[in-house]
């Protein structure tokens, strides 16, 4: 009874701020294992990169993930029904449950070379950031745990996720937290790209493909009659005009346009992806109606514009086809999840400021479960881009240790010397 008591003291209770558990000695040894691996936790970056996920397809690359958290100690390794790959390492008593994950995917389709280019310091590779070096910091925490010996009071998962891009619809945290793991995460941390930044906030968005249909024609000779193309550039320069707040930052894009089959033909179809931001769910609502007027008031254009017995027969129609959608939601700075990690990147000797971004923490948040993103550390850029690179700078350490010391304080240290 009285080991009992002891272990539910040092549990950290939902909705409080953690304590950090940076007296502790196994606490320590995890920090200065971290560090110490810092060349290892680089080298497996160089190799799982290399290793192809485009989306769907990210199997390749979680078999290899999958023995790597082997090889660093975790049990109970396995690869779940959508293909996240979870290690489940279990606490000593009655702590929150802690998840910390990277993704998997990258948004590069099949066939990219993802071999490595080395320019001076720099590595230049697709994913080598986004989300490389995510998938090595939840490794190195996994490896400094298991090498320290540190026990936590709740038990702490360890995931490798699939589809945070943009075709994925985050299908990966969905499965985790609808399914898989439903009503067992306490607190969940994605580690996404790289650098010393937080996000507390989610960015929802909303995303379709809009495709205008006729029957097309020779440019000549059907001449006369709707047009797709000329629809969906009425669309796209009505869409263009909108004004949108700046606070909260709300936002849309036309990012690509598809159709036609040769320069003298009226096309029988023409689509665009269309995608809209936002961290309010009520700005969000607000320029999705408006980006749905317009669709529908661009269609109307395009078949009035030409009259008779032939353009009549020969009407547009609109089909808006769903690409996925991010659930926003709020979560205070003043949040426990958010002043720990806050205090934890103090503790480490740095500072960094929250802000909104769109990852997997989407759906966490918008169910009201605490959850950030956070840096994986070391410098780097051109996410999403063939040349996208990444610096393994002399203190990218830090980003695992932010991302460890989080977690054990989260979950909770049981005292020196206690077993389950």
């Amino acid at each position: 009874m009285i080991k009992r008591l002891l272990l539910l003291a040092f549990a950290l209770p939902l909705g409080a701020q953690s304590p950090l558990p940076t007296n502790n000695a196994k606490v320590r040894d995890v920090l200065d294992i971290i560090k110490a691996d810092k060349a290892w936790t680089f080298q497996q970056q160089l190799e799982i990169v290399q290793i192809p996920a485009p989306p769907f397809k990210e199997s390749v690359r979680a078999a290899d993930i999958k023995k790597r958290f082997e090889a660093a100690g975790l049990k109970n390794v396995r690869i779940d029904a959508v293909g996240n790959v979870i290690a489940e390492r279990k606490g000593t008593g009655r702590g929150p449950t802690v998840l910390i994950q990277g993704h998997l995917d990258t948004v590069f389709p099949e066939g990219t070379d993802v071999s490595i280019k080395h320019k001076g310091d720099t590595i230049v590779a697709p994913g080598i950031s986004d989300d490389v070096r995510g998938l090595v910091t939840v490794l190195s925490v996994a490896r400094a745990f298991e090498k320290a010996g540190l026990q936590t009071n709740g038990t702490v998962y360890f995931v490798a996720n699939v589809g945070e891009e943009g075709p994925g619809n985050l299908r990966g945290t969905r499965h985790l937290f609808t399914k898989e793991l439903q009503g067992k995460i306490d607190y969940f941390i994605t580690v996404d790209g790289e650098g010393l930044g937080i996000a507390s906030r989610a960015v929802g968005s909303n995303r379709y493909k809009v495709t205008y249909k006729g029957p097309g024609g020779h440019s000549y000779g059907a001449f006369g009659i709707p047009n797709p193309i000329h629809a969906l550039a009425r669309a796209g320069a009505m869409i263009a005009d909108i004004q949108v707040p700046s606070t909260p930052k709300t936002t849309f894009n036309v990012g690509i346009i598809s159709g036609g089959t040769s320069v003298n033909s009226i096309p029988f179809e023409g689509s665009m992806e269309v995608d809209m931001r936002s961290e309010s769910a009520t700005e969000l609502a607000n320029i999705d109606a408006k980006i749905q007027k317009i669709l529908t008031q661009a269609l109307d254009a395009e078949n009035a514009r030409w009259t008779g017995p032939r353009a009549a027969a020969a009407k547009l129609s609109l089909k808006i086809d769903s690409m996925g959608f991010r659930p926003t939601g709020g979560q205070a700075d003043a949040a426990p999840i958010v002043q720990t990690a806050l205090n934890a990147a103090k503790s480490l000797g740095f500072s960094t400021q929250t802000s909104a971004s769109s990852t997997d923490a989407n759906i966490p948040i918008s169910m009201g479960i605490p959850a950030i993103r956070l840096g994986g550390g070391g410098q780097g850029g051109g996410a999403h881009s063939l040349d996208e690179w990444y610096v393994d700078t002399a203190n990218s350490y830090l980003g695992p240790q932010w991302a460890a010391l989080i977690v054990s304080a989260l979950a909770g240290v049981a005292p020196a010397g206690m077993v389950p």
